[in-house]
This record gives structure tokens, sequence and C-alpha cells, in this order.
């Protein structure tokens, strides 16, 4: 193994925490960096936007059902090799993608080969960086490593946005196979840690929790489409309700038999894929935890804000990625800042001030908003937000990991990155929803107030519009509404409306963030108080 204590700021360090960083921003540019490209993407491959999202989301379904046996992969033959076989993997499905003629291509390299590549490499990182550095260096190194990956969903629909506009999205995935060969040169000088030996792979397990991870997540990104419970018109349900529940429950039973199985597998002395009784302590559940709060807030508001800026607000693809900036800047300052400063400081001190600055940004953004607003309302919340990133950055990845030996943290880094993608998931699926329930709300009751719309324009738009109103901008409205040969009276009345509504939305969305970021407050007490220390020479 690489010197550890004493030589973090070495090169070979400095190089060893590039690689991994840069695997870090590479897994988290690819959930970002297309969503302001969709329909340009669909045109291109001959297919639908709903075709593109579809490949979006079966990328999301794959890391999340394969990233618990990634991370169980990861201890049997090793991190490193795990990590570059994730990356070669991956570089593979950015080529594919990059060159593909269809949606087809299009799933098999974007979808696919990313999602297994994304799901060894990213629990690979986490023990990686236990194996790197000294139990003290350890938060400073998480703290840049997780930043990497949150400055990359920032600055994702810049990056989408400059290769789109200018050259072509292609670009951008082989700009991806040329990061990933950057990340394989830099690997060298990365340092494993002893793999003993080892049983083969629990197969039953990693069957229940693909499987259960894979239909819970599956439930949550089709909620906006069929609703949470109530099921929206024409979307499937049964017994009279949403089929997203019906498959959120399937996971969660899946998850239990998964777990019951693993602790069968403890009890009768075999290799598990995750032993249970990690989930009994205290210190990684709470990590865990705040790890999903985290995520859930954070995916939700980088949906929330692009949205005001690009459909509210009508900016391009490039000043909207500029206006999401300045939350980079603060959370790079914390993670990296926090760790070297206050080398001693409590965790869970820590973690509470950046939960509040999440639950600040919120709260000050949602006050902000208003019809009559301009972009720079964003830059003061964005800037609390991203210190509260920053701060939690810097903490909970050396918390997790210091909870366990060693040994374990590959298994660690899969639990830690499955429960990360829950997080954005229902983040994301749930400020989403909220967002458009307001949003009809909102619009409907406006119309139905506005006596300058006749009764069979109301009757007719409570009826069509009950499944929920589209997040639309003024000007798509305007041309919807002048295909259907309303008047100029109606029309402006209906833009009015959706003026207001969209706030409403938007409001109404980020209080559900605040909302959660309020509820994680009361998870911190299982966040130790002092900071880990090395008990080895």
């Amino acid at each position: 193994m690489a010197p550890r204590a004493g030589t973090s700021e070495s090169a070979a360090t400095r190089i060893v925490l590039l690689a991994l960083a840069a695997g870090q921003f590479l897994m988290a540019l690819d959930s970002s960096v297309m969503n302001v490209s969709i329909a340009t993407v669909a045109e291109d491959v001959g297919t639908t936007v709903t075709g593109v999202q579809g490949a979006i989301t079966a990328y999301t379904l794959v890391m999340a059902m394969f990233m618990i046996p990634g991370g169980k992969v990861g201890a049997l033959i090793g991190r490193k090799r795990a990590f570059m076989i994730g990356c070669v993997i991956y570089g593979c499905g950015s080529l594919t993608t990059a060159l593909a003629p269809n949606l087809p291509v299009l799933l098999l390299g974007w979808s696919f080969l990313e999602g297994i590549g994304a799901a060894l490499i990213l629990p690979a990182i986490v023990a990686l960086v236990a194996s790197n550095f000294a139990t003290e260096r350890r938060p400073a190194a998480y703290g840049l490593v997780a930043a990497a990956g949150a400055v990359a969903i920032a600055v994702g629909p810049l990056v989408g946005g400059v290769a789109t506009t200018y050259f072509s999205w292609r670009w951008v995935f082989a700009g991806e196979v040329v990061m990933v060969l950057g990340i394989l040169v830099l690997a060298g000088r990365i340092a494993d840690a002893p793999v003993g030996e080892r049983p083969r792979i629990d197969l039953v397990g990693t069957v229940l929790s693909a499987l259960g991870l894979g239909i819970f997540v599956y439930g949550v990104l089709r909620s906006d489409e069929w609703g949470w419970f109530q099921p929206k018109p024409d979307a499937p349900s049964w017994l009279g309700v949403s089929l997203v529940v019906w498959f959120m429950l399937a996971g969660l039973l899946l998850v239990w038999l998964f777990l019951r199985w693993e602790a069968r597998m403890v009890k009768r002395r075999r290799e598990p894929l995750v032993d249970p009784g990690m989930l009994h302590n205290k210190q990684l559940t709470g990590g865990l935890t705040m790890f999903f709060f985290q995520y859930l807030v954070q995916m939700g508001v980088f949906f929330v804000v692009p949205l005001y800026l690009s459909v509210a607000l009508g900016l391009s693809a490039l000043k909207t990625g500029a206006r999401i900036l300045p939350l980079s800047v603060t959370l790079l300052a914390a993670a990296i800042l926090i760790p070297r400063y206050f080398p001693d400081v409590s965790p869970r001190r820590v973690v509470r001030l950046g939960t509040l600055a999440l639950l600040a940004g919120a709260v000050v953004l949602m006050a902000a908003l208003d019809a009559d607003a301009g972009a720079e309302v964003v830059t003061l919340p964005l800037l609390l937000i991203g210190l509260g990133m920053g701060a939690l950055a810097s903490q909970l990845g050396s918390v997790t990991v210091s909870a366990v030996p060693e040994a374990q943290s590959a298994e660690v880094g899969g639990v830690q990155n499955a429960v990360t993608n829950l997080g954005a998931s229902i983040g994301t699926a749930l400020a989403g929803s909220i967002m458009i329930a307001a949003l009809t709300s909102s619009f409907l009751t406006s119309v139905e107030q506005n006596p300058a719309i006749p009764s069979e324009v109301k009757s007719r738009a409570t009826v069509e519009l009950e499944s929920g109103v589209p997040f639309l901008s003024d000007a798509q409205l305007e041309s919807a509404l002048d295909d259907a040969g309303t008047s100029s009276k109606v029309t402006e009345a209906a833009l009015d409306a959706n003026d207001e509504a969209r706030i409403d939305g938007l409001r109404a969305a980020l209080a559900i963030l605040a909302f959660a970021a309020l509820l994680a407050m009361f998870f911190t007490s299982r966040i130790p108080k002092t900071q880990p220390r090395s008990t080895g020479p």
C-alpha cells in the first residue's frame, strides 16, 4: 500500500485524489448534462422525447439495481481493479452513445453499459479513499470527491448547452471517453487494499437487492406520470390505487426479504452481500440517513432552479448554467476549507450547520420567487445551498466509512451510493409532483375566478387539465392557445394565470424541500461529535 500519513500533500497523493474526484465528476455529469438537450438527442437518433427520457430513467435504474452488488465486486476482486474495470465499461458505453444511430444503441451504451460501469466505479471510489488516505485526512478527501460530483451536476446543463449549441451532443460523450482514458492513466498511482480469501458472490442476495431497489426506484420515477396515490386519468392502477404505491411496496418487501436472506447467510457463516449487522451501527445509519436527505434536497433544488431560470424567465441553457455556478463556489470552498482549517471540528456541528444552510437557502429562495423577479434572486439562496452541500460533503463520507472496519469499506460504498441514488430519485420526483399539483391548483383557481374567461372555457379547462398542468413558458402557452384559436382576451388571462401558477408551483416544491431539510435535523444526533482518528502506526 502507498504511504499515507504524513504524505497526504505529496504529488502521488494529489494524483490519486485527482483520479478519484474525476471519476466522481464523470459519474455525476452524466445525470445532468443532457437534460437541456433531450429534444435534440431525440431528433438525432430518430426517436421521441419520451424515448430519450426513458434512456435517462433506465440509466438511473441500472445504477440503483447494481450499486450494492457493485460494492461487493470490489471487495472480491479488489477495489482498484473494480474501479478500472468500471472505467473501461463506462468508456465503452460513452463511445457507443457518441456513435449511436438509433434508440436501441443509445440504450445499450448510455443506459446499460454506463450504468454498469457507474455501479462498479462509485462504491470503489468510497473504498479507495479509505485505503489511500490516513483517517485524519479522509474528511478533506471525501469532501473534495463529493464536491466534484455536486459541481458536475451544477455545470452539467452549461456543458450540455455549449456542446449542443455550438458543436453536437455527441461530443459530450466523446469527451467522456477522453476523460476515462485520463483517469485510467492516473489510476496507476492508486494503492489498493489487500483482498483476502473470499467465496463467490451471493447470487440470491444480488437478485433480491437488485429487484428490490430497481422496482422501488422505478415506481418513484413513474410517479409524475401515474400519480403518487390517486391514479391520474388513463394511468394504470390496481384496487383504485396508483401502481406507484404497489411498486414501492413490492420494492420494500424485496429489500426486507434481502435483509432476511443476508441475516440467514451470516447465521450459516457464509459470506453475505451486505452484513445486515452494519445497519445496527448508529454512526453508519446516521451518516446514510443524512446522505439520503442531502441528495433529496440537492437534486430537488437542481430540478427547481433550472426550471425557474429556463422556463419562467426564458434564459438560454448557457445563461441558466452560468446562474447556477455560484453554488459551486461555496460548495467547493466549504468542502475543501472546513477540513483544512478546522480538522478537529465536531462532525455533528458541521452537519447541523450544513443542514441549516440548506434549509435557509430553500426558504430564502421560496420567499424571493415572484412573478416580477429576475434571475438575480437565485444567487444568495444558491450560495447558501452550496455552503450547506459543501459542509455535508466534508464530513459524511468519513463518518460512514470510519463507522466500520476498513475491510467493509467497499460494501459501505455500495450501500451509500444506493442510498444517495434513492434520495436523488425521490427528491426529483417529489419536487416535480408537488410543483405540478400546486401549479394545476393555482392555474385552475385563477381561471375559475377570472370573469374574462367564458364559462364553457372554464368547464373545458377543468376537465382537460385535471391530470396536471404542464410547466410551460409564456411562449409555449401562447403558441398552444393560438393553435387552439382562442381570443386575445382569453389568451391574456391564461398567460397571467400561468405566470402566477408557475411561481406557486415552484414555491410549493421548495417548501417540501425545506421541510425535508428540517426533518433531517432530527437525525443529526446520530452523527459523532468527534473526528475519527487513526489507531494504526
